[in-house]
């Protein structure tokens, strides 16, 4: 029984339906007489179905890749497995275990069920089947159920089977709901039809009466929890077709409540039943052909059951389906788009079935897990509203022409089921449906309408449910037309964990959660600034509107700003409002890559920070809006580390535009840092505290933190006193995410270098370096990584383990092999992607060093073979900021020669661009460009 039934057009198809019938008659002349119970003969018999299931498959993939229709590619792979099982029973039961006079136990009935009973399979399907038996099994019916399976394996397939009588089907059925929906699936394959009738009568009078709410609620209980382990949403760039958020499987619930339900042999009686529209059925079709499509291909391409669109699948994928490079977009993210907005139409029919069946039989809303509690059916009218009214708990309107007689009230409607607290009505959202065309020009510039979307933009307690409620119901994309550009675009990268349009409003999301009082403890600064605010407005338009260019060849930074310009005053923003969102959407990377790429102790990191902000408003405004930005883009992105390294930018360049800044000399900088620490170590003896003091240069009282200094110096003290020339230490910072691994050692031109090859050794990832040197020639070096354990004393172990690496690389007892991370699974991961690789080397970013950013493809190994290249051209790093971005690696490092003193040379400039550009080559193939 089919999902959605395609209609039979004649034509010359590639696949070619091979009947029982024929399968035998070849079978009989190969045969040519031998004993059907041999071993040879079983040999031909398997070598003859192996050539015929792999005819059928290469012709249903050759159809596939022809038409596109992947519906009829899972019914064409589910008719020639039929056939191919009713060969292998016949011939089993004719030939190999025949019966002269057969009792009335000795019979048996085969029924597909699963997705094999619905008659759809991808190549990679179980095959699950259900052998009915009149009573208890027979030796007879044994041999038979085994011949059969062995084949069947031995065909190299998945088969999933039961052996039960109708009485034992009928039993678990009652009890368990895995049984019971296979039972309500199942199709009759080859045996004894009464057994499969009898079994279909009694499971529909003995069953299904009166159950009906119990099976939804199960139904919907398991696909609320599937979709929690998936993530729940639909929007994540690595969804899975079969299981996730808006995938197959999601259909085939529909189809199960719809077929228990209501009574439906296929999903077309649902339109006779009024559940579906004509023209919502068609969705169904489309929705449900394209996702076979993507599975059957994905099948065909990996040669095994993946369900998962990964990125090294996905160009290959969306070559195959015909999805070319369109301006500003790949082929890829053309193809992931057309994805998610079909799963986006399966949510849609999803909600339309639910509440069809909530409201049209009165169950209660907690039956389908969204209501916990009963309420009283009927309508209340709202307060001063004479177009919507509280029907049965949710947001309905008062009649059907509530959206025509007045358009505006397509946003009004959503203003109020945000202002009331409520879900809109199954009525409410067809009649939006059918009404969202009449969003044009007029309404779209109504000063009313934009005075309402703003008031559900700017409104915390609902902002976030009210936005995804428009966004699925088209309106959001209709009402703001650059939005609807960016609605279900993904972008074919690493770091993107959602959609375009879902990360905005994640973002949103995240700005209303700080406004209601949440995450205080991992945004501290943001809840200290968020009351000194003139107009928190602003924010929420500007993380509406910061990535809506997305997707266009020019700078989507620049085109934002541009949208804002015109789209901020439709919201009634005065002029000086619009240029401070304009610009915050124009500079949203801004502090985040200054922050992560830059040495914020170098001063002239802030001051050419506070050149570009201006004012101390829009310092904190863009505080705010980087933090909710990094925390939308997906689980894991933010962390303790990026907020204090934000934190220390703002702190550093905050006095620089509120005036507090006084002009303090290196000189004092430099006798407070000595100061703080002379005061830290007052245990010391006073003439081994002046010893200490005297044995760092100048910049790293200028450029370590305090509490590092501090850690520096107990290391030291402790190598000093054991008579040791290598020391490490470490320190575990659980807020930041971060732990910290520090070493002291006589210097080594390739100190760096060994460390972030022992580093990758031991699958640590580093995020930040300090690197300094003392007086007497030995190394201080600070390595933060990334956090990996949940435990701290897992994290201590890894460190040490680093720290023993180091030194054995130092002592020659170990070597950093020069394929380093080769075949590490990360690497593997990035096949699919390609980056231009950059290197640009600056004299102008900060006063005492010479900086050297590169960008391009990240792969485990790289920091130790860039650090590695640039000690072999004699340049001395002073700091590393080692930032990834899902594939995207940017590293930066600040240099001088090695006697400190920039790198002038234009000529040496070219030199260490062209060496470090060259790093990146080895790896680079023929792959998906990306930027």
């Amino acid at each position: 029984m089919q999902l959605a039934e395609i209609d039979a057009r004649p034509r010359k198809s590639a696949f070619q339906l091979i009947s029982a019938e024929t399968i035998l008659d070849d079978l009989y002349r190969q045969l040519a007489g031998q004993d059907p119970k041999s071993a040879a003969s079983r040999a031909l018999v398997l070598s003859h179905l192996r050539k015929v299931l792999a005819d059928a498959r290469t012709g249903a993939e050759a159809e596939l890749m022809a038409n596109g229709r992947g519906t009829r590619c899972a019914m064409n792979l589910s008719a020639a497995e039929d056939e191919i099982l009713r060969a292998i029973h016949q011939f089993a039961v004719r030939d190999v275990y025949p019966l002269d006079n057969p009792s009335g136990a000795e019979m048996i009935s085969i029924a597909a069920v699963g997705g094999y009973g619905r008659g759809t399979l991808a190549p990679g399907s179980d095959i699950d089947l259900l052998f009915i038996l009149p009573y208890k099994q027979t030796p007879w019916g044994e041999q038979i159920t085994e011949y059969i399976l062995y084949m069947l394996w031995d065909l190299g397939q998945k088969v999933g089977h039961a052996v039960r009588s109708v009485d034992e089907c009928i039993r678990m059925a009652r009890s368990d709901m895995t049984v019971r929906t296979a039972t309500l699936e199942a199709r009759y394959l080859i045996g004894d039809r009464t057994l499969f009738e009898e079994l279909i009568r009694r499971f529909e009078t003995e069953i299904m009466p009166r159950t009906g709410p119990e099976f939804i609620a199960a139904k919907m209980a398991e696909r609320d929890e599937r979709h929690r382990q998936m993530g729940n949403t639909r929007y994540v760039v690595e969804p899975n077709i079969k299981d996730g958020k808006g995938g197959l499987r999601d259909l085939h619930t529909l189809f199960w409540i719809g077929k228990y339900f209501y009574r439906v042999k296929s999903s077309a009686e649902l339109v006779g039943k009024g559940v579906l529209s004509a023209e919502e059925y068609r969705l169904f079709q489309r929705a449900e052909d394209f996702l076979w499509a993507i599975r059957c291909h994905l099948h065909f391409l990996t040669g095994r059951a993946d369900e998962k669109l990964t990125f090294d699948l996905q160009p290959e994928l969306a070559e195959r389906l015909g999805f070319a490079r369109r301006a500003g977009m790949l082929g890829v993210e053309r193809f992931m788009k057309r994805y998610f907005l079909v799963a986006k139409d399966v949510g849609d029919l999803t909600r339309i079935f639910c509440t069809s069946l909530e409201f049209d039989h009165a169950k209660p809303l907690d039956m389908i897990g969204r209501v916990l509690a009963p309420f009283k059916r009927g309508r209340v009218a709202i307060k001063g509203e004479t177009d919507f009214v509280i029907d049965s708990g949710r947001l309905n309107v008062a009649d059907p022409d509530v959206f025509h007689r007045d358009p505006r009230n397509l946003i009004k409607g959503f203003m109020l089921a945000g202002r009331h607290d409520l879900h809109l009505h199954p009525d409410a959202i067809k009649a939006i449906r059918r009404a969202f065309k009449l969003i044009g020009h007029e309404l779209r510039n109504d000063r009313q309408a934009n005075a309402w979307f703003l008031e559900i933009l700017t409104a915390p307690t609902y902002v976030e449910r009210i936005l995804r409620q428009m966004n699925e119901a088209g309106v959001l994309g209709r009402f703001v037309p650059d939005f609807g550009k960016i609605v279900a675009l993904m972008q074919f990268n690493m770091y993107h964990h959602y959609t375009v349009d879902e990360h905005l409003i994640r973002a949103v999301g995240v700005m209303a959660d700080v406004a209601n009082g949440g995450l205080r403890d991992q945004l501290p600064l943001t809840h200290e600034l968020l009351p000194h605010l003139n107009d928190t407005r602003l924010l929420y338009v500007a993380l509406f509107l910061h990535d809506i260019a997305k997707g266009r060849p020019e700078d989507h930074s620049i085109a934002g700003a541009r949208i804002a310009k015109k789209f901020c005053p439709r919201l009634g923003l005065d002029p000086a409002e619009t240029d401070t969102v304009a610009w915050l959407v124009e500079h949203h990377l801004l502090m985040s890559e200054v922050a992560q790429s830059r040495d914020i102790q170098d001063p002239e990191t802030a001051k050419s920070f506070a050149d570009v902000v201006q004012s101390p408003q829009r310092l904190a405004l863009l505080m705010i809006l980087t933090a909710c930005d990094i925390r939308a883009v997906g689980p894991g992105v933010w962390t303790g580390w990026k907020g204090s390294l934000l934190r220390a930018l703002y702190y550093a360049t905050e006095p620089l535009l509120s005036g507090g800044h006084s002009q303090v000399t290196q000189r004092d900088r430099i006798e407070a840092a000595k100061s703080a620490l002379r005061t830290a170590l007052s245990s010391w003896p006073q003439p081994e505290v002046d010893a200490y003091l005297g044995r760092h240069y100048d910049h790293y009282w200028l450029r370590a933190e305090p509490e590092l200094q501090f850690e520096h110096a107990r290391m030291i003290r402790a190598a000093d006193q054991a008579g040791q020339m290598f020391s490490g230490s470490i320190r575990v910072k659980a807020f930041e995410g971060i732990t910290e691994v520090s070493f002291y050692t006589p210097d080594h031109p390739r100190l760096l270098s060994l460390i972030a090859g022992a580093c990758t050794m031991c699958d640590a990832s580093i995020i930040g370096a300090q690197i300094f040197g003392t007086r007497d020639g030995r190394a201080v070096d600070t390595f933060r990584l990334r956090r990996s354990f949940t435990s701290d004393e897992d994290e201590k172990v890894r460190a040490t383990r680093i720290i023993d690496t180091v030194k054995q690389l130092l002592q020659g007892k170990r070597h950093v092999l020069i394929d380093l991370g080769k075949q590490d699974r990360h690497n593997k991961r990035l096949k699919p992607f390609s980056l231009p690789s950059q290197v640009a080397v600056s004299n102008t970013i900060s006063e005492k060093f010479t900086v050297i950013e590169v960008m391009g493809l990240d792969r485990m190994g790289l920091l130790h073979q860039l650090t590695r290249q640039i000690s072999d051209l004699n340049l001395t790093i002073g700091s590393a900021h080692i930032g990834t971005y899902g594939e995207k690696a940017v590293d930066v490092f600040y240099v001088t020669d090695l006697t400190g003193h920039k790198i002038e040379s234009r000529q040496r400039q070219k030199k260490i661009h062209d060496e470090l550009l060259a790093v990146f080559q080895p790896v680079e193939e023929k792959k998906v460009v990306n930027g």
